[in-house]
């Protein structure tokens, strides 16, 4: 009798005339995490504690009310927020997505600091990181070979790797981890700032206005159209230490004056 109920449920393709079967649906790599949606928040430079009162703390409660959540948890840390959203298992997965969706973009105004904008996770289950890699440098023999920086490889993987896999069927989403991303920096000179009566907000404000294209208008010569446009996007280091930040008695003081422009990693 046991045998012949094993057989009956057996959940492989076995034909019996005289028996008919209901094999048992079995997944190999079973699901076992929760039903959640991540939301992560980013506020440079901020502390644990202001990220946990201004941002985590107004999400979370905010989060609450969707229909089908059975727990939030957050965490708060320097710099930036992230908040799992636990369904219940039998809410759908792309259901509660649209749902945090809707309740991030109807937060009413003065919810969160301005420029703050919370970011909705990728659409996969906690079990769906699926492969690691590393991105060395190598010979034309395929020998491990040194003078990459890790800023450069950083780069390629940003830049080339990533698109490269996201275009893949079924991935949603590549994180990047280690190397160093190349930022431009401005190291300035407060005594120079303060006898040249600059502050940090002038060369903020003149590096802002000072990396943009700018559209202009059409002329029509000989029944051929030209268009005009102001080319203003930074290209190298001098060109930022070139922008004006103010104009004092009719002479331009620059950011090359008063600062040092560097190429650094972080």
């Amino acid at each position: 009798l046991i045998l012949g109920g094993g057989i009956y449920v057996a959940p492989f393709d076995w034909e019996f005339r005289e028996m008919p079967r209901d094999p048992v649906p079995v997944d190999a790599i079973p699901d076992i995490g929760e039903n959640q949606q991540i939301v992560f928040t980013g506020w440079m430079g901020r502390s644990p504690q202001d990220v946990e009162d201004q941002i985590t703390y107004p999400l979370t409660v905010s989060l609450l009310g969707i229909p089908g959540v059975k727990t939030v948890r957050s965490y708060s840390f320097f710099g930036f927020s992230s908040i799992y959203i636990i369904f219940e298992e039998d809410v759908d997965f792309y259901w509660s997505r649209s749902r945090v969706l809707e309740k991030l973009n109807s937060l009413p105004g003065g919810t969160l600091p301005e420029g703050v904008q919370p970011a909705l996770g990728p659409d996969a289950t906690a079990l769906g990181q699926i492969f690691w890699y590393t991105l060395e440098g190598r010979d034309e023999k395929g020998n491990p070979a040194g003078g990459w920086d890790l800023d450069e490889l950083r780069t390629i993987q940003d830049w080339y790797v990533r698109y490269g896999l996201l275009s893949a069927k079924g991935v949603s989403e590549v994180a990047s981890v280690g190397g160093f991303v190349k930022e431009y920096q401005i190291d300035v000179d407060p005594d120079a700032m303060r006898a040249c009566k600059v502050g940090l907000g002038d060369i903020f404000k003149a590096v802002k206005a000072s990396n943009i294209d700018v559209g202009a208008r059409t002329i029509e010569i000989n029944k051929v159209e030209y268009v005009i446009r102001g080319l203003g996007f930074f290209k190298t280091i001098s060109d930022i230490e070139m922008t004006v930040v103010k104009v004092n008695e009719n002479v331009p003081i620059r950011i090359k004056g008063h600062s040092e422009c560097l190429i650094r990693s972080c």
